[in-house]
């Protein structure tokens, strides 16, 4: 496997050097400075690529290419954002980036409650909170419906949560809900929130996956002229969030997306944390069925709750099976190599790692991308990939 390490460009506080010190040879980033649907110039990919190779690196996917929410609902402008989709792929071929993750969430990206969760040993996590969420979508934000969205239960502890907010906490809740996070199109206001969240209800669950396989058929054929392979997220957290719907959360729905658009430039980015904060999905199997498709892996773990809340807990500490799944993807590795396949090592990255020691409270720090965090969970990664690969030799 390829280690990889996930880097927001000049502006990131963790710098090319120190990923070359960590160990990784690949770098995963993306233009951020572009706004959602509109093209990557080469120059800038060209650009940005001579950085990373001139501290001895390589660009080793691109996460992401965002998709423009009219894409989303195959309205407005979508096509015009289609044709800079198509003409972004091409661009990456011509300076040889082949791996583009994207992701089909609507409205929101990747989304917690907390930044900043307090562990035992005074290490932060990130986490999500089913009772804060409720508290937030039930009287902050006071969607139309949103109480019958949540049980009896949580929706008495989201009460008693909002009770005990204060106006800066409550705005802070706000913040981390719908402020943006890295990788996401953007922030909302309030009324934005709204709006947003009304159209994708209307939308639908099977509106939604149509929209994503329309997407596909539009932009796979480019991909594959091109050699690229684009490799999709999954739904974080996975499962519904405002009442939307949600297309990429179980192994059913990788199963549909792969087998709508068969073409090997369809792929899957498994991101361990995102599949495994459900307990019914079985990540060693998913690793196994759909491995010939899987381009790319983020490495992370979480501590789930009955209610659907979790945390994202040490790299090997969590309620997945990290060395299992390493153990699969390893297999699939083997797989193509007995094969003759092309295809470059799986690049994986250390996803969310704890913020400890001098970095807490430093500012500017991504939320989930401290250095020590991530460096702490690559070593231990690298030890199972180490230690398995051995074993098999």
């Amino acid at each position: 496997m390829k280690e990889t390490w996930r880097w927001f460009g000049p502006r990131d506080t963790v710098s090319l050097e120190q990923i070359a010190q960590a160990g990784a040879t690949g770098v995963v980033t993306a233009l951020h400075e572009i706004p959602a649907g509109e093209a990557w110039p080469i120059e800038a990919i060209q650009e940005r690529k001579a950085l990373i190779e001139a501290a001895g690196l390589e660009w080793a996917v691109v996460e992401s290419v965002p998709l423009h929410n009219d894409i989303k609902t195959r309205s407005g402008d979508y096509r015009r954002h289609l044709d800079n989709y198509r003409e972004s792929i091409r661009n990456l071929a011509q300076a040889g980036i082949h791996d583009i993750c994207y992701n089909f969430m609507p409205v929101v990206d990747w989304t917690r409650t907390n930044l900043d969760y307090v562990l035992p040993n005074q290490s932060r996590a990130l986490r999500f909170e089913m009772a804060d969420f409720a508290a937030y979508d039930i009287h902050i934000l006071q969607r139309p419906g949103a109480a019958e969205d949540y049980s009896a239960d949580v929706q008495a502890r989201a009460a008693e949560r909002f009770g005990a907010l204060s106006p800066q906490a409550r705005e802070q809740l706000e913040k981390n809900i719908i402020a943006g996070l890295p990788g996401g199109e953007g922030s909302y206001d309030r009324d934005g929130i709204r709006a947003a969240i009304a159209q994708f209800i209307a939308l639908g669950e099977e509106g939604l996956r149509a929209n994503l396989f329309a997407f596909l058929n539009d932009v796979v054929p480019v991909a594959e002229e091109v050699g690229s392979r684009l490799c999709i997220h999954p739904d974080d957290p996975p499962f519904s969030l405002f009442g939307l719907p949600r297309v990429v959360s179980t192994a059913d729905d990788a199963r549909a997306l792969l087998q709508a658009v068969p073409s090997k430039a369809n792929g899957l980015t498994l991101c361990a944390g995102s599949y495994g904060s459900r307990s019914d999905n079985d990540l060693v199997q998913m690793a196994r069925e759909f491995g010939p498709r899987i381009y790319f892996v983020h490495l992370r773990n979480v501590k789930r709750e009955p209610d659907g809340s979790f945390y994202e807990s040490d790299h090997l500490d969590g309620d997945n099976d990290m060395v299992g799944l390493v153990g699969a993807l390893l297999d699939e590795e083997t797989r193509r190599r007995e094969q003759g396949s092309t295809l470059p090592a799986i690049a994986m990255r250390p996803d969310h790692g704890h913020l400890m020691g001098e970095e807490i409270g430093r500012p500017g720090i991504n939320p989930g991308y401290s250095y020590v965090g991530r460096l702490k969970g690559l070593a231990e990664l690298r030890g199972v990939i180490h230690t398995l690969s051995s074993l098999r030799s």
